[in-house]
């Protein structure tokens, strides 16, 4: 059995350097063909879509179709194309295909592609959620946070489900809310990082349900990914209960972030219940240990949450009353927010 391997592996030498930097090349070009050719598609699904779209709105403009054909325009359109060109045109197919030519209507303009102005990170399937979004500045939000973030369709799909638009629009100002839209979410302060509530319907707790601080820990820990979303942009996971010693007396942080965009270390703190004045306290030593023993050169001073399913927030002006700004006691939901009742709270801001 040796002789046989010996024979085989002199039959089969290994690749020298120069035949490896040739391989290389050749994968290299390759996998770029690869992904030039799902670029091309894409583009293609799109601008068909779009055209596809563009036509039917025409024929309804001409004045009659709405007469003649009533609601079922789309359904017999639907039943001549999958006869002709196959599967795929079905009625709400088609539907969403003339809703994407409604909503987005100029995006050929000054371009010989309908689709050449939307990102190549927007797939057909992202196009599906955004125009379920009947808001225009909502919907504008959600496009630029795909394209920025290169968010997949099911972290839209999380991220519109949860309000997240209408919970960072409530806590800015008209033109904080218009520019949240037209821009996305520009991170250049410890505010802009910090929500007033995080949603945890992920953790499928239900909220009548006892439960322990520990418990709640675990499920995070279970889910950082779905949690570090919840957080948003530019958060990496340190460390879970990170021990520090102060006069041999020994603490836990119960988790540690690092934030690449503000350099700094982001503590949070769990409470089940409410917040209280000692928890505050205590997080703001958590961050004087921090910026006095685990910064490093180029970090910025940390930034502290203390997250609790309950806030007193009269409590809390007076609990942080003189202490660093970038302390914040934040709420956490356990079900998904009534968007209906979010989006009416900011239009009330934007009136």
């Amino acid at each position: 059995m040796e002789e046989k391997n010996n024979a085989l592996n002199k039959s089969t030498p290994m690749p020298d350097t120069d035949l490896m930097r040739l391989a290389n090349r050749i994968v290299a070009v390759i996998e770029n063909g690869k992904q030039q050719l799902a670029i091309d598609i894409n583009r293609t699904i799109k601008s068909t879509y779009w055209n596809v779209g563009r036509y039917i709105v025409e024929f309804e403009q001409q004045g009659n179709a709405k007469a003649k054909y009533g609601m079922n325009l789309l359904s017999n359109l639907a039943r001549i194309l999958r006869a002709r060109v196959g599967r795929g045109y079905s009625r709400p197919n088609l539907n969403n295909m003339r809703k994407f030519y409604v909503l987005f209507p100029n995006i050929s303009e000054n371009s010989e592609s309908p689709i050449c102005q939307m990102s190549d990170k927007l797939t057909w399937s992202h196009i599906c959620e955004l125009i379920t979004i009947e808001d225009s500045l909502e919907r504008e939000f959600y496009l630029k946070e795909c394209v920025s973030e290169g968010w997949n369709v099911e972290t839209l799909h999380r991220q519109k489900e949860s309000g997240l638009f209408l919970r960072l629009a409530l806590s800015k100002d008209k033109k904080g809310i218009l520019e949240l839209a037209h821009k996305g979410q520009l991170i250049q302060t410890a505010e802009d990082v910090v929500k007033d509530t995080y949603t945890l319907e992920f953790l499928g707790i239900e909220d009548k349900k006892r439960y322990k601080e520990s418990e709640l820990e675990q499920k995070l820990a279970d889910n950082m990914q779905k949690f570090l979303l919840e957080l948003g942009k530019g958060f990496t996971f340190v460390g879970r209960q990170y021990a520090l010693s102060i006069n041999n007396t020994h603490y836990h942080v119960d988790l540690v972030f690092y934030h690449r965009i503000l350099r700094c270390f982001v503590l949070i703190d769990i409470k089940r219940g409410a917040v209280k004045h000692k928890d505050i306290g205590q997080m703001n030593m958590y961050m004087g240990y921090f910026a006095k023993e685990e910064n490093v050169e180029g970090d910025n001073p940390p930034i502290g949450i203390v997250l609790s399913h309950y806030k007193d927030e009269l409590m809390v002006e007076y609990a942080t009353y003189g202490m660093d700004s970038n302390l914040f006691v934040s709420k956490y939901e356990l079900f998904l927010p009534n968007k209906e009742e979010l989006r009416k709270l900011v239009m009330d801001i934007l009136k």
